[in-house]
């Protein structure tokens, strides 16, 4: 885990310095990929069992978790806690709220032979829970930033391939109709050779998952070099593509199963940010927003009428 992670997950909890209980599950979710393995014990450990890890000194738990107390103390810090007993008193509130009726942070997987209201069900709340999730960890002081450039930008480019292309679309079309000038690239070479025109001013932004899509990473590097404004919107907050973006948004993902796809998680928490994204630039310039939403509405109305 890089230095860079952890100031970004630690300015994402706000003044206090610390994660809320709420997006402790989040950060588990997010960040377990790249801690390692004893780490990840430790931090899934305490996801699953809030209340009972709660009550268990760093002694206890490292005891529990087969680690040592200084892989306990740093994967507290790993997660936005400057030491171990602000992480115990944590749980002891994410536990409270589990108790008071919250569902529990994990469902079954969906299987084969699920009946279609059991699949709806399980579909919903991961949705649910991707979304809570992706709101908990989103740094808003970044989102801000963000928004800020977009407002004010000349142009906007968006990179994405594959469902995150779809999002690339969605934001761009969102911006179209507030008077932005905005394009989706899914085509690599499309991409950064529009990449090579962006200058101060501009705005590139990267959708990806993993955060270590080439076709994504190439264009959005070559839109920093030119001095673009650069936005990565990405699962990884540790991925390649973050070393090249000014502002980093991260979404949060429902576990990856044989019938559902990382794609259709990681999608959901997508669309999330891009909405944000778009509601802060509206409200940024509703003068010139307002009326180039009415417009567009206009022009299209006739094919909506019967």
């Amino acid at each position: 885990m890089t230095q860079d992670v952890k100031e970004i997950f630690g300015s994402a909890s706000g003044s206090s310095g610390s994660t809320p209980p709420a997006a402790l599950a989040a950060k588990v979710r997010t960040l377990a990929p790249s801690m390692t393995r004893s780490m990840q014990r430790v931090a899934e450990t305490v996801a699953a069992d809030p209340a009972g890890c709660a009550a268990l000194t760093v002694t206890g738990l490292a005891e529990l978790t087969g680690t040592s107390e200084a892989t306990v103390v740093r994967t507290s810090r790993i997660l936005g806690y400057p030491g171990y007993r602000d992480l115990r008193l944590a749980l002891a509130g994410l536990a409270a709220q589990q108790q008071s009726g919250r569902a529990p942070a994990l469902t079954t997987d969906i299987a084969v032979d699920d009946p279609i209201a059991d699949v709806v069900a399980k579909l919903a709340y991961d949705e649910q829970q991707t979304l809570a999730d992706t709101a908990a960890g989103l740094d808003t002081v970044q989102l801000g930033a963000a928004v800020t450039a977009l407002a004010g930008a000349r142009r906007v480019d968006v990179y994405g391939v594959g469902a995150s292309g779809l999002v690339a679309q969605d934001l761009t079309q969102k911006l179209l109709r507030i008077g932005l000038i905005a394009h989706a690239h899914s085509d690599p070479h499309l991409a950064v050779t529009n990449a090579v025109q962006l200058k101060a001013g501009d705005v590139a932004i990267a959708i990806t998952h993993s955060g270590s899509t080439g076709d994504v990473i190439e264009p959005l590097r070559v839109a920093f070099e030119h001095g673009a404004t650069t936005v990565a919107i990405t699962g990884r907050p540790d991925g390649a593509v973050t070393q090249y973006a000014d502002h980093i948004l991260t979404t949060s993902t429902a576990r990856e199963s044989e019938l559902r796809p990382a794609a259709m998680s990681s999608r959901t928490s997508q669309l999330l940010v891009v909405d944000c994204l778009f509601i802060g630039v509206a409200q940024r310039t509703y003068e010139q927003a307002a009326p180039a939403l009415s417009a567009s509405y206009e022009a299209l109305a006739h094919r909506h009428r019967r």
